[in-house]
């Protein structure tokens, strides 16, 4: 529970005008939590005042307003509790009687009307004025429902005018979260809006709802059987009538506005009813679904997308380890499960997904295309199922994609969008926001795309549509797997061939997932062809574990003593084995078993067993190989004997954040003599001891230095681990299981 940062108080008097649930929830709770020296009722219902009085949510009442506010002085509040349309009768009360030190706030649900009605009575904004909205309440309503803990973890809204002065704004948001509550601010314009979508026209429906039930002859004992959803959602239809009277009349253009989208929305929903439209139906119920549970996320301040969240996680290891033995399953694969999104939703039919790695970076992903028209039914256990609109049936998204964090969306949206014939905005967390994005934008140009970047090549991206893109031949200036998907995907929606060569391998899972779909791509060599105006046909995709999240685990096994892991069921595709063949070179005891294909791509159990390690020069032909694994990797090569160079690596400056210098800095640290060159690494192994590192809200560097949590001598506290959810969900229970000992906490 939330509580009052000190006993002492910082008003002197607080004076509630209006006492009913809002009013008297927080004069009870000031005055049990100690937060003014007296508090004083105003209302004109002498029972009221009396029942206050008895049951201890005052200290003293005044029917008369005016003989309670000439107590006040300056350092006191005034809170006015009252309906919307009263608040007006209030102020000018008020504007004679107090000194301008007196802080004003009210309560009122609709915040336009209040801000008009203080200018019109004081013919200016007076300064010690500052509008605020709590967002609480209860089915109960009157001074017996006052409940001090009414507003403990709930949030109070403040619309405070540029002429409100900062002190009186400090101390109303002082007030309130001394009883618990969590202030944001908003300018009124916003709030109201805000409010009318998601409170005050769902009161108009749930009391519309009950009044034409109520008034159907035919159903008059229909509130009999009525089950616990229909009561749950017509709950809000007891709140006080008059009090939503006022807020209709004074938020009536923001509750129209709505009214008259969502009248438009039942409208298309009859239609589709009627017409038995299967495809629309579901559509609307799976959007729905998962924006409720988007809501409901946000409710236990969590997020749809955990970058959005405000609360910072922190990873404590806790040497020594015990022993890490076991078999696991990691989440599917990040790379797979993008892709089958994409080209699902582009496809003819119905696609079936099983093994979709449901973290935070493919979740903005299908989330994406839902945005954009696209029926997706799931995640549930890692099934998902797509309705295919085929290469053309995508529709213009109603806002910006939000893409989290999520480069690979961007990168390869940035391609597939270039065909469409409406414009995108494509933005996402702060993370993302400062990753380059030229690498696709410029090739992409060059086959007629017009796509607009912030400052320095950055997002957020606007992807114009209506062009007519050709087909290019464009040998890639680096090794870049999300560039060659990017072009692929831009060469379905072009006119003639486009021919892509790459420096070094990269992953193919793009390639392989078109032909899976049946569209066809050219291999030879380091050459891939697409030509332009084909189709895809729905297919299903078996996502195999992500190499990437296995790697954590190779590495763990291979350093502590008398470790056995084996990772079940992990995709082996040869363009992304370069962490095994890193390893192996280093000395690694890994075993491939039961080699396999799952939906066109090679898996396998993988065994690995601990042995010592030894330092290396890496080739250069195996860094686009293990590209994302190498932050790990860096942990090997801490606990290996001698010296570990890595060159050819300048793309680790540009991910999630700099990994090069991020892994430098917190192997110096921990002890470890580690060199950040501008392409890569040199690393003494050595032993490592404890201390704080910072990931720079980089999940594969909160993961790696868990692991080395492992062999560490003391504790290691890792900061800011909550994006560790974008590729590795549940990362820290799985890890734990098989003898780890990792403490997750909220900083």
């Amino acid at each position: 529970m939330n509580q009052a940062t000190t006993n002492t108080p910082t008003l002197g008097r607080l004076l509630v005008y209006g006492l009913g649930l809002i009013g008297g929830s927080l004069a009870k709770a000031a005055r049990e939590r100690g937060l003014c020296r007296e508090v004083i009722g105003v209302s004109r219902r002498q029972s009221t005042l009396d029942r206050a009085l008895e049951s201890g949510v005052v200290d003293r009442v005044f029917s008369d307003a005016r003989e309670g506010l000439r107590l006040l002085e300056p350092g006191d509040m005034v809170l006015i509790s009252v309906p919307t349309l009263s608040v007006k009768r209030t102020l000018e009360e008020l504007r004679d009687c107090l000194h301008s030190e007196v802080t004003i706030t009210d309560a009122a649900s609709v915040k336009g009307s209040v801000v008009a009605a203080a200018l019109e009575v004081y013919g200016f904004f007076p300064p010690q004025f500052v509008p605020g909205h709590p967002i609480a309440g209860s089915e109960k309503s009157g001074v017996d429902a006052a409940n001090a803990e009414l507003y403990v973890d709930h949030r109070v809204i403040l619309t405070p005018e540029p002429a409100t002065a900062p002190h009186h704004l400090a101390a109303v948001r002082h007030l309130w979260e001394g009883v618990g509550a969590t202030v944001s601010l908003m300018p009124w314009n916003e709030h109201d809006e805000v409010l009318a979508a998601t409170s005050h026209v769902p009161h108009l429906l749930a009391y519309s709802l009950v009044d034409t039930l109520a008034r159907m002859e035919e159903n008059r004992e229909i509130f009999r059987y009525a089950a616990g959803g229909f009561r749950d959602f017509t709950r809000i239809a007891g709140s006080d009538p008059v009090m939503w009277h006022d807020i209709c009349l004074s938020n009536k253009d923001a509750i129209i506005e709505v009214l008259d989208r969502l009248t438009d929305n039942f409208q298309t929903l009859r239609q589709a009813i009627a017409r038995d439209d299967s495809d629309y139906i579901m559509g609307v119920f799976t959007r729905a679904k998962e924006a409720r549970t988007h809501f409901t996320k946000m409710l236990e301040r969590k997020a749809y997308l955990e970058p959005m969240t405000t609360t910072s996680l922190i990873y404590r290891t806790q040497p020594p380890a015990g022993s890490l033995s076991g078999r696991l399953r990691v989440p599917g694969d990040k790379s797979i499960s993008h892709r089958s999104i994409m080209l699902g939703s582009l496809a003819n039919g119905i696609t079936r997904v099983s093994g979709f790695l449901e973290g935070e970076d493919s979740l903005a992903t299908l989330q994406a295309f839902r945005d954009m028209g696209v029926v997706i039914e799931g995640p549930h256990q890692g099934e998902v199922t797509i309705h295919g609109v085929g290469m053309h049936g995508l529709q213009m998204p109603p806002g910006p994609l939000y893409l989290g964090n999520s480069g690979t969306s961007m990168r390869l949206l940035a391609g597939l969008l270039a065909g469409q014939p409406f414009d995108v905005v494509m933005t996402g967390d702060e993370s993302l926001t400062k990753r380059p994005m030229k690498r696709v934008s410029e090739p992409l140009a060059l086959m007629g795309a017009a796509i607009e970047t912030a400052e320095g090549g950055r997002p957020p991206l606007t992807v114009r549509g209506g062009k007519s893109l050709q087909g290019i031949e464009y040998p890639l200036p680096m090794a870049s797997a999300q560039v060659k998907s990017a072009l692929l995907l831009a060469g379905m929606y072009a006119s003639g061939e486009t021919v892509i060569t790459e420096p070094a391998p990269t992953r193919d899972h793009t390639e392989r997932m078109l032909s899976g779909f049946g569209y066809p791509v050219q291999r030879d060599g380091a050459v891939a062809r697409i030509q332009g105006g084909g189709t895809l046909a729905a297919c299903d995709i078996d996502v195999p574990a992500d190499i990437s999240s296995a790697a954590f685990f190779m590495v763990a096994a291979s350093i502590v003593p008398g470790a056995e892991l084996v990772l079940e069921h992990v995709g082996i595709n040869p363009t992304r084995t370069g962490v095994i063949n890193i390893l192996r070179l280093m000395g690694a005891d890994i075993r491939i078993e039961n080699e396999r294909t799952a939906g066109g791509e090679p898996v396998a159990d993988i065994r690995v067993r601990y042995a010592p390690l030894s330092g290396i020069v890496i080739p250069e032909d195996q860094v686009p190989l293990a590209i994302d694994e190498f932050p790990v990797l860096f942990i090997a090569a801490a606990c290996a004997q001698g010296t570990t160079v890595l060159s050819g690596a300048e793309e680790l400056r540009v991910k999630e954040s700099d990994r090069i210098q991020a892994m430098a800095d917190g192997l110096t640290t921990l002890g470890v003599k580690a060199t950040a060159r501008p392409d890569g690494i040199e690393i003494v192994g050595g032993a490592m001891g404890g201390g704080v590192i910072e990931s720079h809200h980089d999940h594969r560097i909160a993961m790696s230095f868990a692991v080395a949590g492992l062999v560490a001598r003391s504790e290691i506290t890792i900061n800011d681990c909550q994006n560790v959810a974008t590729s590795f969900p549940g990362f820290v229970s799985i890890a734990n299981r098989v003898g780890m000992r990792l403490l997750e906490l909220k900083a």
